[in-house]
């Protein structure tokens, strides 16, 4: 029997926001006076990183049917991201974020709104069919509906064969509590996505600074395979149950512009190498030259910069 041919090469299924993130730089948000608008949310990101670098990505969000949301629709215009899965919600407005401009782990205020109303109806069993890599974040999963539709839709993804994705970017004040942050995360990582995880993300989940054996140890008995820690400045670690841990620096970067979004340029490229059947230890060093260039960048990637030209 042959495999069917997927033709999507990765499915986003979450946030779009409008991140207004400090003109000030290493400011927190007490302290930012002006603010610029950019397209942000981590998995419309995560599409539109891996669009540019010439993989088909479809993303599944809501937003509101305001200016905010006919920006994020124009920008959208400019790529080659499938866009008939985002919705339009009359009585929403578009969910946005101040961010503060930061070397480090920004700091941050949601005003949410339309961002978690994603239903059901918005992923078909053909998409799902059709998709390689179902990817999605802990902030997506925080919130109902979209929290129950992303639970029911991983599950039937990982039954049709696609391989399961996640961010765990755990920020408490976006769950009711850290318990049901656990039951959500663990629900999902029962089905063996690829994790990603910062170490700022745990220190806040598990509300102390965890020793890295610990943080993969808790991934590997849920049952998942690849855990991949980001630390920063000090690069990754990479953890394969039963197989033990990869440990990469990562790439200098004489100026950082912006911090935002580089876990999301990391992923992208780590996903796209995989996506192209390369080992382990190469898919971090993709992910470890698309996290560079970003932090080179403030907002998204450039658009003047042949991304697959730096990488390759």
């Amino acid at each position: 029997m042959t495999a069917v041919k997927r033709e999507i090469d990765i499915l986003c299924v979450g946030e779009i926001l409008i991140d207004f993130i400090g003109h000030q730089s290493g400011v927190l948000i007490n302290e930012t006076r002006d603010y610029h608008r950019y397209l942000g949310g981590s998995p419309m990101n995560v599409a539109m990183n891996s669009s540019r670098l010439g993989l088909k990505a479809a993303m599944v969000a809501s937003v509101g049917d305001d200016g905010l949301g006919e920006y994020i629709f124009n920008r959208l215009n400019e790529t080659t991201i499938l866009q008939e899965y985002i919705k339009k919600k009359k009585k929403k407005p578009t969910s946005i974020i101040l961010v503060s401009k930061t070397d480090g782990t920004p700091d941050f205020i949601p005003f949410r709104a339309a961002d978690c109303c994603i239903s059901e109806d918005q992923i078909s069993a053909q998409l799902l069919s059709n998709s390689k890599i179902f990817h999605t974040t802990c902030f997506a999963l925080s919130k109902k509906p979209a929290q129950d539709t992303i639970l029911k839709k991983a599950k039937e993804a990982s039954e049709l064969g696609c391989t399961l994705s996640i961010d765990v970017n755990y920020a408490k004040k976006l769950w009711k509590s850290q318990k049901k942050a656990f039951e959500v995360i663990k629900e999902y990582c029962q089905l063996n996505p690829l994790v990603k995880i910062s170490e700022d993300d745990m220190a806040r989940l598990f509300e102390r600074k965890m020793p890295h054996d610990e943080i993969f140890q808790f991934f590997h008995e849920q049952g998942v395979e690849f855990v991949c820690l980001t630390l920063g400045s000090k690069g990754v670690k990479l953890s394969q149950k039963g197989k033990g841990i990869i440990e990469k620096p990562a790439i200098k970067v004489d100026k950082i512009m912006d911090a935002t979004g580089a876990g999301d340029a990391f992923w992208s490229g780590f996903l796209f190498a995989y996506l192209q059947k390369k080992p382990i230890d190469t898919c971090l060093d993709v992910a470890l030259k698309l996290a560079a260039l970003k932090l080179q960048n403030v907002g998204r990637l450039p658009d003047n910069i042949n991304i697959l030209s730096k990488l390759l």
